[in-house]
This record gives structure tokens, C-alpha cells and sequence, in this order.
């Protein structure tokens, strides 16, 4: 498994060079490496490739194509066995991301029907059971419909089926959490735990790459703000996944901001409309779109 990600690190760092050169690049990761790590990787090195902000750099910058097309089967079925272990991807997710799960008699340790999630996106524990399955949910990373408008409306049907079910934008997530992300992008959407953003955006990041997407003006900028805390961030080469708590980087504005508590900055991007805060000042801030920005921030009353 080292070797596997050892070699995703030298095909990430040699896509970046050609990248910054100007060149079209491919990943060239596959499916198969990604799928080996959705049963076994080592979770402390899912973050192991070049650094976010020079990824996201050689990202193409475009503005949105028309949805016109898009339905959920243009990714293929869901889900599919692509590692042909036995069991389909959500069931492979759900292993790689639960804790103390339990499995379906007979099911060679596939079908999951128990287990407990610490969820990345909103930092609460979720006690997952077959009966209550909805309250975890398992969220493409880079949404589907975000990825259709963002290039893959020109892909195969193949590639589109790798996109759909490859580890590395899978991610079992909030149930209510995922809903409300929607086919959202980073510039519309962000997880309401701050301390997994960082990672977040850097899988949206190396999804994009490893696939040929671009991003949207707004979006982009939108990254560049959060990775603006986490400047060291790494993006990911395989389907492993960051620890849930202790492994965030460190926000290089922490202590000057202790002060404040969740204080929120005008401006600054938010992720659920209508949702209120405070500024350092004690001021109440709302999170709104304004005129032809569509982009939800901290907006001021006055």
C-alpha cells in the first residue's frame, strides 16, 4: 500500500509540473488504488501529494455549462463493485469511514448494519443502523451535477461511472448535512465544522485534478480564502481519509482570534443562507447573497 501511494505522490508532483507548463494533464490514478484504499489504507496518510494551493493553480477557470442532459444514471448505476471485492462502494465507504461496525450475516463482511460515524462535515457522532440509513448519507465529494457543468457532460459513460463510485470523492457524511450541500460547489457550500474545510476542499481540489474538471471564478476564490489558514494543506492521491478530530492544520490566525470566540469576519464566505453570527465587534452578521454576487458571505445588516 505504501508503494501505491508513493507512486499516486510522484504522478500528482509530475501532473503539477506539466500543469504549471501550461500542459493538459491526467492524473492517471485509476480506479484500482483508489479502490484498495477504500478497504485498508492508513488513514493518518490520506493528505500525502503536493500542496492544495499549487494544484488548485492548474485548475482550468471557466464559468458554469448549462445542467441541460444531466440525470443521476449519465453516472451509471448506483453503486457499483468496481474493486470486484464483493461489495458495492456505499457498503466499502461505510467500512472505511465507520467505527465498531457490524455486518449482515453472509454478506463476507459487505452489507454494514451498524457502526458510528465521527462526521467530518459536522463534527457530531452519528450511530449508524440499517433502519435509521439515511441519516448517513454517502456524499460525492465533488457533486455530480457540479462535476456534469464543470466538463464531465463531454466524458464517457465509463469515466463517468469511475467518477461516480471512486473512493477519493466519497466521503459517508450527515444525512441532513449532504442534503443541504445539494450539487453545491465550495463558493455556495462548506461544512459547518470549520476544522475539516481545509481537507474538504483540498479532496475537491484533487478530484478536480485527477478528473480534468475546472472550476468556476467564484469557486477558485472561494478555495484560495479557506486555504488562506492551512497555506501547508496537501491534497490527497488516494481514497484514504484524514482523521475525523486532531488532525486539522492549524489556523495561523487562532490565537490572535481566541479572543473573539466564533467570531466571523464581514465578507467572508458562508455556507447556509439566512444562518446569523457575530463579528469581533459583537455585530450581527446574516449569510446572504447581494445583488449579482450569487456567492452566500457575512453580510452586515446596514
Amino acid at each position: 500500500m505504501n508503494l501505491v501511494r508513493s507512486s499516486g505522490s510522484a504522478l500528482l508532483a509530475l501532473a503539477l509540473a506539466l500543469g504549471l507548463s501550461g500542459c493538459d494533464v491526467d492524473l492517471g490514478l485509476g480506479s484500482a488504488s483508489a479502490s484498495e484504499d477504500s478497504t485498508g489504507a492508513d488513514v493518518q496518510d490520506a493528505n500525502d501529494g503536493p500542496l492544495a494551493t499549487k494544484v488548485l493553480d492548474t485548475l482550468s477557470v471557466k464559468g458554469r455549462a448549462a445542467s441541460t442532459g444531466y440525470s443521476r444514471e449519465e453516472f451509471g448505476s448506483a453503486w457499483k463493485d468496481v474493486d470486484q471485492n464483493g461489495c458495492d462502494q456505499r457498503n466499502d465507504v461505510l467500512k472505511r469511514d465507520l467505527t465498531g461496525e457490524k455486518f449482515r450475516d453472509g454478506t463476507k463482511e459487505c452489507v454494514v448494519i451498524s457502526g458510528t460515524l465521527e462526521d467530518r462535515y459536522t463534527g457530531e457522532t452519528i450511530e449508524f443502523s440499517k433502519e435509521r440509513a439515511s441519516e448517513i448519507q454517502i456524499d460525492h465529494v465533488v457533486a455530480l451535477q457540479n462535476a456534469w457543468v464543470t466538463g464531465a457532460f463531454q466524458w464517457t459513460e465509463e469515466k463517468r461511472t469511475e467518477f461516480a463510485n471512486d473512493p477519493l470523492n466519497l466521503l459517508a457524511a450527515d444525512g441532513p448535512a449532504n442534503s443541504s450541500k445539494g450539487a453545491g460547489d465550495a463558493a455556495t457550500w462548506l461544512p459547518s465544522n470549520k476544522s475539516f474545510r481545509c481537507d474538504y476542499v483540498a479532496r475537491q481540489i484533487a478530484v478536480k485534478s485527477k478528473y480534468g474538471n475546472w472550476v468556476t471564478s467564484g469557486e477558485k476564490k472561494a478555495i484560495s480564502g479557506i486555504l488562506e489558514s492551512c497555506p501547508e494543506q496537501k491534497v490527497p492521491t488516494s481514497g484514504a481519509v484524514p482523521a475525523p478530530e486532531g488532525d486539522a492544520p492549524a489556523d495561523k490566525n487562532a490565537d490572535a482570534e481566541s479572543d473573539n470566540g466564533d467570531a466571523e469576519t464581514p465578507g467572508a464566505f458562508c455556507s447556509s443562507e439566512g444562518e446569523k453570527a457575530k463579528d469581533s465587534d459583537g455585530d450581527t452578521l446574516t449569510c446572504s447573497t447581494k445583488g449579482d454576487d450569487d456567492r452566500a458571505r457575512w453580510r452586515s445588516a446596514g
